[in-house]
């Protein structure tokens, strides 16, 4: 795999991940809708933790959800699919070091490397996936809620956090897909450990005796007494 390709799918995975620790304490997931509403006194804004309310002077009042049981489903399991990404990023981002061709770590077996590369490429799309599904889950909910006119509850809008979330997902999904796909292109270039191997030709024979065989193998005519 190209060391450039490495390089530029670790920074999308990177920048991804980091995303995902912004939009994920984000106060910002969804808005208070001003539609309709001729005087507005207050604005009221949520995440994934707690509501917040913002008066007409500025001043700003939160509270934390009081109950995780009694949240809605759809907050708990963007919950914990959002602190999955932050995992599957982490993982993604040390297994990638280890497989990138320019990293001394793991020694020079670059076969082994490019399939641990390939791993952190998996992890990195883990990590799109599962932000795409809590911020897109989350605002299907908000735009259910807005839409509906039977609904009695105060109406939201999507948030600056949700967003950061889908750009976060793309990011980590490009990442990742181009880790994947380098894996399983190899090039005749690329560098492979060689394992020693000892000579396995056998001894050439000549055809000339040389000085030693002349001696030991030339044939005597004379019989053992000849020399007494």
């Amino acid at each position: 795999m190209n060391a450039i390709v490495e390089g530029f799918a670790l920074f999308l995975g990177f920048l991804g991940w980091v995303m995902v620790g912004v939009a994920l304490p984000h106060q910002n997931w969804k808005e208070s809708s001003v539609d309709g509403n001729v005087i507005t006194t207050s604005t009221i804004y949520e995440n994934l933790w707690k509501s917040c309310a913002t008066d007409s002077t500025g001043v700003s009042n939160c509270r934390d959800f009081p109950s995780l049981l009694a949240l809605n489903g759809y907050i708990q399991a963007s919950r914990a699919l959002m602190i999955a990404s932050i995992v599957f990023g982490t993982f993604g981002i040390a297994a990638t070091l280890i497989g990138m061709q320019c990293s001394k770590i793991g020694g020079e077996n670059y076969i082994m490397k490019r399939r641990v590369a390939g791993i952190g490429g998996v992890f990195f799309v883990l990590q799109g996936l599962c932000t795409m599904i809590a911020v897109s889950w989350y605002a299907a909910n908000i735009t259910q809620q807005f839409f509906d006119e039977f609904y009695p509850g105060t109406k939201y809008e999507i948030g600056e956090a949700l967003y950061i979330g889908w750009a976060s997902a793309t990011l980590a999904l490009c990442g990742g897909s181009c880790l994947m796909c380098g894996c399983k292109l190899g090039t005749s270039t690329e560098k492979i450990p060689y394992p020693y191997q000892p000579p396995t030709r056998g001894i050439v024979h000549s055809a000339v005796p040389t000085q030693s065989q002349s001696v030991f193998s030339v044939p005597s005519h004379y019989g053992r007494n000849a020399y007494v």
